[in-house]
């Protein structure tokens, strides 16, 4: 196994690569980006990996720094629930299966649920996604009961949760932000049984001790 250091602020960089064995070449796609390096969960399969995919992001003043430093991907600089996100797939001829999925916009404003929907509604019954790491915010509030709706458009769709209520050191203690799912026709069924059955997997799991575990099982 490859000696990671991972780039993104909570770990689901190395949940991503580690899942899908440390591929060459993988695609991606990632939903609210930001910084196309700091703090940046895709930055490390593209440059170290050769990933390449699309990046979602509504903050205009990125674009010259994704032309700079990300170039193998497409950018994408939009609202994301007003991106049509089908007809970008198709017409760019991304595979069917791709290795990773990140959904991290605004709950509070509804955002990131939609998002999700639009997924449900025209993306899902095509393209599918080795992990995906979606962020409900539950420790900052419940809103539009995001983490329950977004669990059962996930569930419905035969994605696994691995990791429940993920939890970050912000702003100042261990916050409970996301939810980290595999699907089984990408990733290592066997592998995500043996993660599920962990007793060190627990809802609130630290993103560290996510990461750790994979790596007990991880080959």
């Amino acid at each position: 196994m490859t000696t990671l250091e991972g780039n993104g602020h909570g770990k689901q960089d190395l949940f991503a690569i580690l899942l899908n064995k440390e591929i060459k070449d993988g695609y991606f796609v990632e939903i609210g980006s930001h910084h196309p390096i700091t703090n940046n969960n895709t930055y490390l399969m593209e440059a170290m990996f050769g990933w390449k995919g699309i990046m979602v992001e509504y903050n205009q003043r990125f674009l010259p720094l994704y032309q700079q430093f990300r170039p193998q991907s497409l950018h994408i600089l939009n609202d994301a629930t007003q991106v049509d996100y089908r007809k970008i797939l198709d017409e760019n001829n991304f595979p069917p299966h791709f290795n990773y999925l990140q959904i991290d916009l605004d709950v509070n404003n509804r955002s990131t649920l939609s998002t999700l929907e639009l997924f449900d509604t025209n993306v899902f019954d095509k393209y599918k996604f080795g992990t995906v790491t979606f962020e409900h915010d539950i420790y900052n509030g419940d809103f539009f009961n995001t983490r329950e709706a977004s669990r059962s458009i996930f569930e419905k769709r035969g994605y696994i949760r691995l990791f429940s209520d993920v939890s970050v050191f912000w702003p100042d203690r261990w916050s409970p932000f996301e939810d980290w799912y595999a699907h089984p026709d990408i990733v290592d069924p066997v592998l995500i049984e043996k993660i599920l059955k962990n007793p060190n997997n627990k809802s609130g799991i630290k993103c560290t001790e996510c990461i750790d575990v994979i790596k007990e099982f991880y080959d």
